[in-house]
């Protein structure tokens, strides 16, 4: 196959290592990449806040589409450029709905500016959540205090969440939550899953990691069969599907390997780096 004009990869669990870092040798790799005229774009479940001490990884264009596919951050001025998001009014629906369907659930939401939740979702990082995070309820008119949102997060925050919710052999452990929260939303918006357990993120309908990048490829007059994409998660899928080389890394869920033409290295021995040499050594780089 041909080499790619763009290298799309997902990040925690991909490209960077257990401790959530992009070690020395893929960041050597990657500037290979870049000096062959190569694009990397980040495509990730983070939130743009996330993406900010990363900004010296990003290459030469220094932007990112976040938060499955919400946002599109420019690095280098640490802003969004670019949002699809979820109506203020649909987003009140779903968080009566759901909270009227699965007792002890408890919501937080990204937006542009940042992060809010609501005491029944629990305590989060405060360093993470960002200088700009909110706290307080998160009912009826609340909800449009924050204007458009790109991320809706659920999370069910008991230890005895109900018999219809246990795992089971068939569903592990959390997946039974995210089961329940896709029946409640149905085709109102996606709901992913990136990892986390008992965690559902809850994004607009129609946008996905695959939209958002097909959007940016589109702009750049690139096609997908220009694309080489890396993923390990469930949300990765989409995006895996339409490009036209793809990688799941090793250790991903049977349906990710599946939705990929490839595989490679697991984020803790560099996969991703790893996947790019032979097409560096083409470039004879």
């Amino acid at each position: 196959m041909s080499a790619p004009r763009l290298v799309a990869t997902d990040l925690d669990g991909t490209l960077l290592d257990p401790r959530g870092r992009v070690t020395p040798f893929t960041r050597g790799v990657l500037e290979r990449v870049w000096a062959a005229g190569i694009e990397t774009l980040f495509v990730t479940a983070r939130p743009p806040r996330w993406i900010d001490a990363l900004a010296d990884a990003v290459g030469g264009h220094g932007y990112a589409i976040c938060a499955n596919g919400a946002f599109l951050y420019d690095v280098n001025a640490r802003r969004v450029v670019r949002s699809d998001l979820m109506g203020v009014e649909d987003v009140r629906a779903l968080v009566a709905d759901l909270r009227a369907a699965i007792p002890h659930i408890g919501f937080a939401l990204e937006h542009a500016r940042g992060m809010h939740r609501e005491d029944a979702y629990g305590a989060v990082d405060l360093a993470l959540a960002g200088a700009g995070a909110t706290h307080g309820p998160l009912d009826g008119d609340d909800v449009t205090a924050f204007g458009g949102i790109g991320k809706l997060l659920a999370r069910l925050h008991t230890d005895d969440p109900g018999a219809d919710l246990r795992p089971s052999a068939e569903t592990p452990e959390g997946l039974a939550f995210l089961d329940r929260v896709r029946d409640v939303v149905g085709d109102r918006a996606v709901v992913n899953y990136s990892g986390a357990c008992g965690l559902a993120e809850i994004g607009p309908s129609g946008v996905s990691k695959a939209s958002a990048l097909a959007a940016w490829c589109e702009r750049r007059g690139i096609d997908a069969s220009q694309v080489w994409a890396f993923g390990d998660m469930p949300n990765d899928v989409p995006m895996l599907t339409w490009a036209g080389r793809s990688f799941a890394v090793a250790g991903a869920p049977p349906e990710v390997r599946d939705a990929a033409t490839d595989t490679c290295g697991s984020n803790d021995a560099d996969g991703v780096a790893r996947a790019l040499l032979p097409l560096l050594e083409d470039f004879g780089t």
